[in-house]
């Protein structure tokens, strides 16, 4: 494991909502996935952190940044020497879930404060929920509960559900018969990490689905993607965002023209704070950002709005600033419920080509002002 710290250097200061500073530094520890299949993912939200950051000149914000290789056990172990030996203020960058329920509630147990720019497994919303935990993205359950919105609209009846075999792909499936009205074709959990799906397509061309649910993130996604493609079922796909990724698309290219999927975010959003992100992020690193850059920055900025009305050690005052949520996100109107996750709408995009760029344009709201089914469960 690598440690790389990064002492961020002041940059013009944008009206983003997150500026100002108060006497103390922070300083945070990321704990995401740098290497192997997923590494895209976590390589979208350091950045989008960092730049963030860099916007706002917040040159005493210190971060650490570790590869928690995708391994459950290697992200305890680097939670427990950030806050036992570097003893950072807040933690944050988790991508998947499984990794998350094995850190989160002993960091926040130990008085650590942890913003999740990513995963959001429905303990940690329901009954696990923590005064000092905030999801700054989305509960699991969300952009899949929309997709099955979608479905109902689009007509489908009889749908095929194909997720890994962990929190957040049984929260997908969750969420998608929460909202979806019709018959299940198959059900289907895979091994995380999955590359081949010869099997899992051959089960929905004999399934008699008109539909294919599926959410599979990262270098999953391309597998099945480019497999699907190749098999020659042509029956609908529709799925969350994380299957429809930015870095996704690229890899799968035509194969992906026309599917509809739901995010909270999307780059042509329609407001200042997003219009300036996406300029700055493609400026910055020469690529068009993902949902998980977006996440990353919504992430710094609330960090940075808390920061600016309160010192982390004051712990009360820190929490509270957190809660008034008080930055422009690139997602337009956000706020928090009452376990700490957003109240946000959700939309259905389309897979497009933008000269030679495959990307996502918004072609409607699947859900408004949408906040989770596990919020009546906690009790902080």
């Amino acid at each position: 494991m690598k440690t790389r710290t990064i002492l961020l250097s002041t940059l013009a200061a944008m009206a983003l909502g997150a500026s100002g500073a108060t006497a103390e530094g922070i300083k945070v520890g990321m704990i995401t996935t740098l290497s192997g299949g997923g590494a895209g993912l976590g390589i979208d939200v350091r950045d989008g952190f960092d730049l963030a950051l860099k916007m706002a000149g917040a040159s005493d914000v210190e971060v650490i940044v570790e590869d928690d290789q995708q391994k459950p056990d290697i992200a305890v172990q680097i939670a427990d020497k950030m806050i036992q030996s570097d003893q950072v203020d807040v933690l944050t960058g988790i991508i998947w879930s499984n990794l998350a329920m094995a850190v989160v509630p002993a960091a926040v147990a130990q008085g650590k404060f942890y913003l999740s720019p990513n995963a959001g497994p429905s303990p940690l919303a329901g009954a696990g929920c923590d005064k000092n935990y905030f999801n700054v993205a989305w509960q699991n359950d969300n952009l899949h509960e929309a997709a099955g919105a979608y479905a109902n609209s689009a007509g489908y009846k009889n749908s095929f559900m194909l997720a890994p075999n962990y929190p957040a792909g049984t929260d997908a499936i969750t969420g998608y018969k929460r909202f979806y009205t019709g018959a299940a074709a198959g059900e289907v959990y895979t091994q995380l990490g999955q590359t081949d799906y010869a099997a899992e397509i051959a089960q929905i061309r004999a399934s008699g689905a008109d539909s294919v649910f599926f959410f599979l993130p990262g270098g999953m996604g391309i597998a099945f993607m480019k497999q699907y493609a190749e098999s020659g079922v042509d029956i609908p796909l529709v799925g969350p965002a994380f299957s429809f990724d930015q870095n996704i698309l690229q890899a799968v290219g035509d194969a992906a023209l026309g599917v509809h999927n739901t995010s909270q975010w999307n780059k042509d959003l329609d407001n200042p704070a997003n219009k300036a992100f996406v300029e700055a992020f493609q400026a910055e690193y020469g690529r068009l950002p993902s949902l998980y850059a977006s996440q990353g920055f919504d992430t710094a900025n609330l960090l940075l709005s808390a920061k600016a009305k309160a010192d982390v050690g004051d712990q009360d005052a820190f929490r509270a600033a957190l809660e008034a949520a008080d930055f422009a996100s690139t997602r337009g109107d956000f706020k928090f419920g009452p376990n700490h996750h957003p109240i946000q709408d959700i939309y259905v995009r389309e897979v497009v080509k933008e000269g030679d760029v495959y990307t996502n344009k918004v072609v409607g709201v699947a859900l408004e002002d949408r906040g989770d089914a596990y919020a009546e469960e906690c009790k902080m």
